[in-house]
């Protein structure tokens, strides 16, 4: 028995600058994992990306607490936008090479699903743009 489940999201365009997101395809319950995306783990210096990977790309040995490095979420995880507060916290799960993303708080069907990315280690909210100054990037909203 094959067994397919519906999308939890969707791509759409936010009508706003930042352009593409990720929206809730139904009403997502607080604590309810969103989704859990494989890795890519990549061992350029971040300095040395081009900027379009700087803005898609996780600080993975923070995350993991090991060696340098940076990944690229495969699934939605590197399209979601930022938001502070955000609706979504992020794991990095170091053995399995994947990326978790767990709802905040309850989510409303047709909301968009974002993460904060000043806060590195994948908490919701921050009082600083440290990852916006520290990049040289000047946030969209």
């Amino acid at each position: 028995m094959v067994r397919i489940a519906a999308p939890i999201a969707y791509i759409a365009d936010t009508g706003t600058a930042k352009g593409r997101g990720v929206f809730a395809s139904r009403k997502i319950s607080s604590g309810e994992i969103v989704e859990v995306c494989p890795v890519v783990v990549l061992s350029s210096r971040w300095k040395q990306m081009p900027p379009e990977v700087q803005r898609v790309v996780f600080d993975w040995g923070y995350l993991t607490k090991q060696e340098a490095a940076s990944c690229l979420a495969l699934g939605w995880g590197s399209m979601y936008n930022h938001a502070n507060p955000a609706s979504l916290r992020y794991v990095a799960v170091a053995d399995a090479f994947v990326m978790q993303f767990v709802a905040a708080r309850d989510i409303d069907a047709d909301e968009e699903l974002t993460i904060n990315y000043n806060e590195t280690g994948g908490d919701i909210s921050s009082t600083e743009d440290v990852w916006f100054k520290d990049s040289g990037v000047t946030p969209i909203i």
